[in-house]
């Protein structure tokens, strides 16, 4: 008798994923490509090692059943698994569950296992907040273990919440897209679980009896993403029926395919509307289509100094008019101290 169909779905899609790692990090200037082209000799010691892949476990439902399916996965594949979970000492005992979830790791088998503390800021909100002290330790914590990837448990529910969230916010296509199946420098996020729901995780944990612990701010009203969760989306379903979900999150993908078609085009279209000394030709950039534009305009911004994460629709807009409503006004202001300005039908964008 097989194992329990929840099960069985949460270590088919972590399979596929190292499956992916296995054959990324196999390329042709490693081990295996050098034999595939003859060279057999010293077998042993030009095969690329076991690459390291990390689970990133909060104790939740859906990251110990990651995590367990990691566990089951990884040795049958050749694949070194550990875990880590983020203490962001945020609730009354959060260290002791650090201890206890980095415990069950080992329990499962996982190794090394690492339980890392941090210290959560203030910009950008709470949630945004705990989100990149949490990037930055597990970044930390890849480096200095030299692991190839790291395994997050976001869901297809978690995508849907995102896509809401990002609609809430008028942002653009990008942000509609939802969470990517693969991000990070080099690739080195992976998630797993974009296809499946919350329930086949819970399931798939009550099934091999793991303990889970269920934080208690994703309940809490004072969040965002609580509040969607419980009543945004039971809310939407009501009104529009089942499938919602699901709905929300092709509706991601689609967008991601569109976002990336057009950054490609405006990479592509970018060397064209510069003249000879690097500056963006006004009149050039008026002849592209709005999304590609604009798309230029927020690159240039980056390069310039303007932080990303502070870089926000409504700057690009103001820029974007001084070159389709140019009427003769003065520099705009950008984050990270970034001046854009209009000077003889060049446009200018650096730190002022």
């Amino acid at each position: 008798m097989g194992p329990h169909p929840a099960v069985a779905a949460i270590r088919v899609a972590v399979r596929r994923v190292l499956h992916d790692i296995l054959n990324d990090d196999h390329t042709p200037s490693g081990g295996l490509g050098r034999q595939a082209c003859g060279e057999r000799t010293h077998r042993t010691a030009e095969r690329s090692p076991s690459p390291l892949v990390l689970v990133a476990c909060s104790g939740g439902a859906d990251s110990m059943a990651l995590a367990s399916a990691l566990a089951f996965e990884a040795p049958r594949l050749g694949v070194r698994a550990g875990g880590v979970t983020v203490d962001h000492g945020l609730q009354p005992g959060s260290g002791l569950r650090a201890d206890e979830v980095a415990l069950r790791l080992r329990e499962l088998g996982l190794d090394p296992v690492e339980s890392v503390a941090v210290t959560v800021g203030r910009d950008g909100g709470p949630e945004a907040a705990a989100r990149d002290a949490r990037y930055a330790a597990l970044d930390a914590l890849a480096e200095r273990h030299g692991a190839t990837a790291i395994l997050l448990g976001h869901t297809r529910d978690d995508q849907a919440e995102t896509v809401l969230l990002g609609l809430a916010r008028g942002s653009g296509i990008r942000s509609l897209s939802g969470m990517a199946a693969v991000s990070g420098a080099g690739g080195r996020y992976r998630r797993p679980f974009l296809a499946l729901d919350r329930q086949t995780a819970r399931k798939a944990c009550m099934a091999q009896s793991l303990p889970v612990w269920d934080d208690p701010h994703n309940a809490d009203p004072a969040y965002t993403r609580s509040r969607l969760r419980h009543e945004g989306l039971p809310a939407l379903e009501k009104a529009l029926g089942k499938g919602v979900v699901e709905a929300l999150a092709r509706t991601a993908q689609l967008s991601r395919d569109d976002a990336d078609a057009l950054d490609t085009w405006a990479s592509q279209a970018e060397a064209s509307v510069r003249d000879a000394t690097g500056f963006l030709e006004c009149a050039k950039l008026y002849a592209l289509p709005p999304a590609v534009r604009r798309r230029i305009l927020r690159r240039a911004a980056i390069e310039a100094g303007a932080p990303a994460g502070s870089l926000f629709a409504r700057h690009i807009e103001e820029v974007d008019r001084l070159i389709t409503g140019w009427r003769g006004q003065g520099a705009i202001n950008l984050p990270g101290k970034v001046v854009a300005q209009r000077q003889g039908g060049r446009l200018v964008i650096r730190q002022g």
